[in-house]
C-alpha cells in the first residue's frame, strides 16, 4: 500500500482523507505478532474514476514458524444513500460526490509459536 501523506493525497485528487488508523488486532500470532493493517477512508469529491489493485483479500498472508496468518483485507464502497457495497480485490468504476471508498489492508502474518501456544494458534 503506498501511504500518500493526507495533505498531498487531497491537493492531488478531489478527495477528502475520512479515517487512516491502524487495523488493530489484523496481525497473525505467533512469537513474533505480524503487523497490523490499516484502514484508510477517502471521500470523492466530484464524479470520478476509480481502480483497485489489491491482494490477499480471498487468502490469508501465511504466518511462518507456527505464527498464525494475518486477517483478509477487505474493501466497500460507501454510497451517499448509506448503503455499503463490498468491493473485490480487483475493482473499478465511477462514483459520484459523496461517495465513500473503506480499505482495510491485510494483516501480517506471525512468526514462531506463540509462547506456551501450539503451532497456527
Amino acid at each position: 500500500t503506498r501511504i500518500t501523506d493526507p495533505e498531498e493525497l487531497e491537493f492531488r485528487f478531489p478527495v477528502r482523507l475520512r479515517a487512516f488508523s491502524i487495523r488493530k488486532g489484523s496481525g497473525g500470532a505467533g512469537k513474533w505478532r505480524g503487523g497490523d493493517g490499516i484502514v484508510r477512508e477517502l471521500e470523492f469529491l466530484e464524479a470520478m474514476d476509480f481502480t483497485l489493485l489489491t491482494q490477499h483479500r480471498v487468502e490469508s498472508p501465511y504466518g511462518l514458524q507456527g505464527g498464525s496468518p494475518g486477517k483478509v483485507g477487505a474493501q466497500y464502497l460507501l454510497t451517499p444513500d448509506g448503503r455499503t457495497l463490498p468491493l473485490e480485490g480487483i475493482e473499478g468504476g465511477r462514483v459520484e460526490p459523496g461517495t465513500r471508498i473503506r480499505i482495510e489492508t491485510p494483516g501480517g502474518g506471525g512468526y514462531g509459536l506463540p509462547e506456551g501456544g501450539e503451532e497456527g494458534s
